[in-house]
């Protein structure tokens, strides 16, 4: 087999288990290594360091698959990778039948992402080597995991980096366009065809879970409160009371408001819901996006409690901003009309306190002004390069300043980041930087990373791509 040495003045990234050679780090090639083929990398004394595959068109040189030698990426091999794939999964998502079954690198099968919709499998192909073998994975795919089909979404521009064409279609059975599964109890219909990605974002599942402390607690601040009520029958109960002495029958009294952007399949809604919502907003600027989470809210009985917005979430998150300001702007001037007045007549005569008026020669442009217990922002990656950094800086920044502002005092903001270059340091730097300019203190309650079905190597920092932070929202003057 053709084999790579390596420089001897790199980073010893290989040796702390790093699954990646670049080209610079190629001293020389001997034999004549195939294309997408699999090559012995070797340390610039020749030692052996690891087994890969090769491919001179990319800056990714080569993709380590084995720290042993290895002949091929036959069958039996891809086999051996998927069943310790399975027994992960199974361990860690125990009765989902749903998740990311393979996480390239991460699986030790750079290149390669298979995603689980009960029984079909997606699959994604996104290097030389990994799609030289396509028959060797699918064969390998219904040896382990008995699918009914296999369906192929390689239509990402990452594969043009590698010389591929994008591509898409069934590999195998059959493959209808959507998929129900479930998720924490909850029931999805997955668009494998034309969702994003792969139909579905597995790596927020215990994420989404971990919401659910946010969503009762508020309906003391409407001026309900649980107390003694006489039945018809005599009994005392305990039931939910509001200020005029009446009990209310909505179930749901005790219960966030919640407005969830970039909402895609409306999965984080679904949990709002679920965990005991009174209302939720779903927004994304995708009308395909809001019909596949409102079939999904349909589906688990939800459609009383949920709107749904198709709009851009920046320009959403503006206008209800710009409608607080306009509020408070005619507020202060219809005060300030009021306390004038007040000082021009002497002796006025006593009168019953009226109701503060608004100043309508204020006029209001917004149409916003709505507020919300809980904000949830879930963007898609800002920096997708790391030239991009400052303008994705820019967006996160101005993103969570505008829903900060929105969430009711004491309420919370729940925010993420997917972009990889958009470290974590940087992230929660940008976020106080918004909050410092909306004046407002935030409690980090929470600060969580990818899921369980999508393992990270240590000193992989690639794999490190997500960030989620669950904040209590507090402004400086109160």
């Amino acid at each position: 087999m053709a084999s790579v040495r390596l420089e001897r003045n790199r980073k010893k990234r290989l040796e702390m288990a790093h699954p990646w050679v670049f080209a610079g780090e190629v001293a020389s090639v001997e034999g004549e290594p195939e294309d997408g083929g699999l090559v012995d990398v070797l340390n610039h004394q020749g030692r052996f360091l690891a087994v890969g595959y090769y491919n001179p068109a990319s800056q990714i040189r080569i993709r380590i698959v084995s720290q042993t030698p290895l002949a091929e990426m036959n069958k039996a091999f891809f086999v051996d990778r998927f069943t310790s794939c399975l027994q992960h999964r199974s361990r860690f998502v125990p009765g989902a039948d749903a998740y990311r079954l393979v996480y390239g690198e991460a699986d030790f099968l750079p290149g390669l992402i298979v995603d689980r919709f009960g029984d079909i499998l997606v699959v994604q192909l996104l290097t030389l080597g990994m799609d030289k073998c396509r028959t060797e994975i699918v064969e390998a795919l219904v040896e382990v995991m008995a699918p009914r089909g296999i369906y192929e979404r390689s239509d990402v521009s990452v594969r043009e980096l590698e010389g591929l064409a994008q591509t898409t279609g069934v590999l195998y059975g059959e493959c209808p366009r959507h998929v129900t599964v479930t998720e924490n109890e909850l029931k999805l219909m997955v668009d494998i065809e034309q969702g994003q990605k792969t139909g579905y974002f597995f790596d927020q599942r215990e994420n989404r879970a971990s919401i659910a402390p946010l969503m009762q607690g508020w309906g003391e601040r409407s001026g309900i409160a649980l107390k003694e009520v006489e039945g018809d029958d005599g009994s005392l109960q305990m039931l939910p009371v509001n200020k005029s002495g009446k009990t209310v029958t909505f179930p749901y009294w005790d219960g966030a408001t919640v407005l969830e952007c970039f909402a895609h399949t409306g999965s984080f809604t679904l949990h709002a819901c679920k965990y005991g919502a009174k209302k939720v907003t779903c927004l994304d600027v995708s009308a395909h996006a809001i019909e596949s989470a409102k079939v999904n809210v349909e589906l688990n009985g939800f459609t009383e409690r949920v709107e749904f917005v198709v709009d851009d979430a920046f320009q959403y998150l503006r206008n209800q901003v710009k409608g607080l300001e306009e509020r408070s702007e005619r507020a202060t001037v219809s005060a300030a009309v009021e306390a004038d007045s007040s000082t021009v007549v002497e002796n006025p005569k006593p009168k019953a306190k009226a109701a503060p008026k608004t100043d309508t020669s204020k006029p209001m442009t917004a149409g916003g002004g709505r507020t919300w217990d809980v904000v949830i922002l879930d963007p898609p990656a800002f920096a997708k390069t790391k030239s991009a950094v400052a303008g994705a800086c820019r967006g996160y920044k101005d993103i969570n300043l505008q829903g900060m502002k929105l969430v009711n005092e004491g309420g919370y903001l729940v925010t993420a980041s997917c972009s990889y270059h958009m470290q974590p340091d940087l992230f929660l730097e940008t976020i106080a930087e918004a909050a410092r300019d909306a004046g407002k203190i935030l409690r980090l309650v929470e600060w969580r990373a990818a899921g369980k079905d999508h393992p990270q190597i240590l000193g992989v920092n690639e794999g490190h791509y997500l960030k989620f932070a669950i904040f209590e929202v507090r402004s400086k003057n109160k």
